[in-house]
């Protein structure tokens, strides 16, 4: 019954990274106008927050102004993260089904980039978009980054349990082999005492 459970369970797990991928394709399809403000409104509250942390005393326009610098790296950090969820949210499904190491890479990654270049190919369908090679570029290392942590957190937390559990098979099997190997010792020894037994008459 477990078998049965999981057998329809395992295919959900693909869930998240095809919301991620819609949740990303939603941000390309706002046009230009709509991304740049989206950019601009975080890199403004980030400023805004790390001046009333470090209490720096700075006015709506030198925030504004700060926003202003900042705007090109938090567009692409959230490239980079958008692409680091989507690795993880990618990579978890096909561990559960069995794929690990450089093999989860290479499926993981290639599904991330081929999406990525996707993704930039769509956007040259936006008004005030457009594709860039580097932005590929970005969002692959957020992928690289995020198919790594999966690597790393499952190698941590799961191995040892999948250690354990082969562990306990081998010590299951060989005690098994060792009954196996005496049942078999117990029938000779009673075909000799009964072939002794006729022997005698």
């Amino acid at each position: 019954m477990k078998h049965i459970i999981l057998f329809f369970l395992k295919p959900l797990s693909f869930l998240p990274a095809l919301a991620m991928m819609y949740v990303i394709y939603g941000f390309s399809a706002q046009d230009g106008n709509v991304s740049g403000n989206l950019s601009y409104q975080v890199s403004y509250k980030i400023v805004e927050i790390g001046n009333e942390i470090l209490d720096k005393g700075l006015d709506e326009t030198q925030i504004a102004d700060y926003a202003d610098q900042i705007g090109y790296p938090v567009r692409k950090l959230a490239h980079m993260t958008e692409y680091f969820l989507l690795a993880v949210a990618v990579s978890f499904p096909f561990y559960v089904y069995g794929l690990r190491g450089f093999p989860l890479m290479l499926v993981a990654g290639f599904i991330c980039v081929a999406f990525a270049a996707g993704d930039e190919y769509h956007q040259s369908f936006v008004a005030g978009r457009g594709p860039s090679v580097k932005d590929v570029g970005i969002d692959s290392i957020g992928a690289f980054f995020g198919i790594m942590t999966v690597q790393i957190i499952c190698w941590v937390f799961l191995a040892p349990a999948r250690s354990a559990r082969r562990q306990e098979e081998f010590a299951y099997r060989k005690r098994a082999r060792r009954e196996e190997a005496q049942r078999r010792r117990e029938y000779i020894r009673r075909q000799e005492a009964a072939r002794r037994r006729r022997s005698r008459y």
